[in-house]
């Protein structure tokens, strides 16, 4: 185990980044793309992704499981359905969508920047601590999951 896994809880880091992104984007970048458009197009990623973070948060709710991302070994069950029929991680790649949505607001290419340190970052210090503790607890039902699933999409 690395001294980062599961040690920055994820909205954290995704707050961080959005700020990153957005004190380090120029405000003349803004005026290059048509307001109404990047709105649309921000809004509808991020709504997107609260929306899929919301579904895959109410999965672990209703399976009455852990939510806590900084305490995998807590897990009581494992949630396969709904939209985890889709993604192992809705709730990082509806993080992720959001972040994508921040980087379109503002307009700015290296604002890209964000969401792809996000996804490296969640997936090296987040992610695969949790695949490591879900297979040791649930083995081979864990196993064929992930086999059935992608990680993120």
């Amino acid at each position: 185990m690395r001294w980062l896994d599961t040690l920055i809880p994820p909205p954290i880091v995704a707050v961080t980044l959005a700020l990153c992104m957005w004190l380090s984007a120029p405000a003349s970048a803004r005026e290059l793309a048509s307001p109404a458009l990047r709105l649309a197009v921000a809004l509808a990623l991020a709504i997107a992704g609260a929306a899929i973070a919301v579904a895959g948060s109410r999965a672990f709710k209703r399976a009455k499981t852990t939510t806590n991302p900084l305490k995998p070994q807590n897990a009581s069950a494992l949630v396969t359905g709904g939209i985890y029929r889709n993604t192992r991680n809705p709730m990082y790649l509806g993080v992720t969508l959001v972040l994508i949505g921040v980087s379109v607001w503002l307009w700015w290419w290296p604002a890209i920047l964000g969401p792809i340190v996000f996804v490296g970052y969640i997936t090296l210090f987040q992610i695969q601590p949790e695949e490591r503790v879900l297979g040791t607890k649930f083995g081979t039902e864990y196993k064929a999951y992930c086999e059935r699933v992608r990680r993120w999409v």
